[in-house]
């Protein structure tokens, strides 16, 4: 353990007044660090914090606002070896995967600092003026997975700020710690309570969403989840950006190029260990290619060097929990039980932490857990078809609709086939191919919102009307 983590409150470093609880590194199940437990009490003095702060910064000029975050960004980028190294401890993801989570959270940062919010003139006549202003929430509740701690709390913070909001964040207990670590960097330069980060193991997430202090919560994280935090919102309508389960199917047509499209399928389906909510999960392959593709996508699995992130040379990293291996090792052991045949991978590793090998799964069906459940890790099952029609219909059958992709040398025929696919992200010949200016949600039980972009910016605010009579 080499150094103290405290919970950020009203601009100070405050120790959990319900003592500590221990982070490991899921590659060693050691203890990396004491993370502080808050209390309910705490929780309360967070809000508070943050409604004293907002009352300043709602005020605050789009330029000052853009001045501050891109502050922030400088500081993160100065920052960047030590959060990469912390993210490598308590999420297990390999160094440069960690190193790129970094990066992508300060430019971000920047893209964000850069976001208009203008004034939209609806009528200016002879007799009248009408503008449409938008105007900051007020606190924003963030609530944020173990996946990509550091990425994802950015992408709730940041929005929240630049639209004139102040924040209460709490991430994972898996993963605090760089989340605290932002705390701390937001906290050199933006005004005292206006980014609180609180921790705790269970409840705290609960009573944030029931809060009446609490105007909006943005979440990424499980559906169940998710339908609990709706349900408890409802006390104060809090608005809801809900980010949430996926099981993102792919389509390769008959006419893709396998050999130039093998890497990155694997490498889309297999992003962070497949602890991705818009990875690559069912992949549906015509019958004239599945044999083939099948195999290459087995061989690139078993090219992979499991490890330590910390270690030079890893390429593939522990899953980030004991629960997640336990599902993982569970969806497999299904699936085999069907008559289905692993290809590569299909067990944990002996000895400590939770290694699982990039498992390609093949003879598989519509109606095994594997296919119809989101299994958040390090398999992919491969499912044979003959007909578009029915790949597509396969594909749209899933009460989850994140992301899916298409696969093919004709872009047009590509086109409308994705054009049919039930989900907020659709790629072709890509996969999880997320960037700063265009907006990212999802459908169905994916939840609903929209982050990233102008789109995104306006979940953080309400639109004010204003109506100038001339004579």
């Amino acid at each position: 353990m080499s150094r103290q983590y405290n919970l950020i409150i009203g601009g100070q470093a405050i120790a959990g007044a319900r003592g500590h609880f221990d982070v490991l590194n899921p590659a060693t199940e050691q203890v990396v660090a004491q993370c502080p437990q808050a209390s309910m009490d705490q929780l309360d003095q967070a809000v508070e914090a943050a409604q004293a702060a907002f009352e300043q910064w709602k005020l605050s000029s789009h330029a000052e606002r853009q001045r501050v975050i891109a502050a922030i960004a400088d500081r993160l980028e100065e920052r960047a070896g030590e959060l990469a190294d912390i993210i490598v401890q308590e999420q297990g993801k390999p160094r440069f995967l960690a190193e790129a989570e970094v990066g992508g959270a300060v430019a971000w940062t920047r893209a964000t600092a850069e976001l208009e919010l203008p004034v939209e003139v609806l009528e200016d006549s002879y007799a009248k003026r009408i503008e449409m202003h938008r105007k900051p929430l007020g606190v924003v509740g963030s609530i944020t997975p173990w996946n990509w701690p550091l990425m994802i709390a950015v992408w709730h913070i940041i929005p929240a700020l630049r639209a004139g909001n102040a924040v209460v964040c709490k991430p994972s207990g898996l993963t605090p710690l760089n989340t605290l670590m932002l705390g701390e960097i937001i906290n050199e330069v933006a005004p005292p309570g206006l980014v609180n980060v609180i921790c705790a193991e269970s409840r705290i997430g609960a009573a944030m969403s029931e809060h009446p202090g609490i105007n909006k919560i943005v979440f990424t994280g499980s559906t169940p989840t998710g339908q609990s935090i709706m349900s408890a919102a409802a006390g104060n309508l809090k608005r809801l950006t809900l980010e949430l389960g996926g099981n993102d199917a792919a389509i390769v047509l008959p006419d893709a190029d396998i050999d130039a499209s093998a890497m990155a399928i694997f490498q889309t389906a297999f992003l962070n260990m497949g602890q991705t909510c818009a990875a690559l999960k069912r992949l549906y392959v015509h019958d004239s290619q599945y044999d083939a593709l099948c195999q290459k996508l087995a061989d690139i699995a078993r090219e992979q060097t499991l490890g330590n992130g910390a270690d030079a040379g890893v390429t593939f990293g522990p899953v980030q929990n004991r629960a997640q291996l336990e599902l993982v090792t569970e969806l497999v052991e299904d699936a085999r039980k069907q008559g289905a045949q692993v290809l590569s991978g299909g067990s944990p590793l002996d000895g400590p932490g939770y290694f699982y090998p990039p498992t390609i799964v093949r003879d598989i069906e519509d109606g095994t857990r594997l296919v119809d459940e989101e299994q958040f890790g390090p398999v992919l099952p491969v499912i044979r078809y003959q007909d578009v029609e029915d790949a597509v219909r396969r594909a749209n059958a899933n009460s989850n609709g994140l992301g899916g992709s298409v696969w093919s040398t004709d872009i047009e025929q590509a086109q409308r086939i994705a054009a049919r696919l039930e989900c907020g992200s659709v790629w072709i010949n890509n996969h999880a191919d997320i960037v700063p200016h265009a907006p990212f949600g999802g459908c169905k039980m994916s939840g609903f919102g929209t982050e990233f972009g102008q789109e995104g910016l306006l979940e953080y605010t309400y639109p004010q009307v204003i109506h100038i009579n001339k004579e």
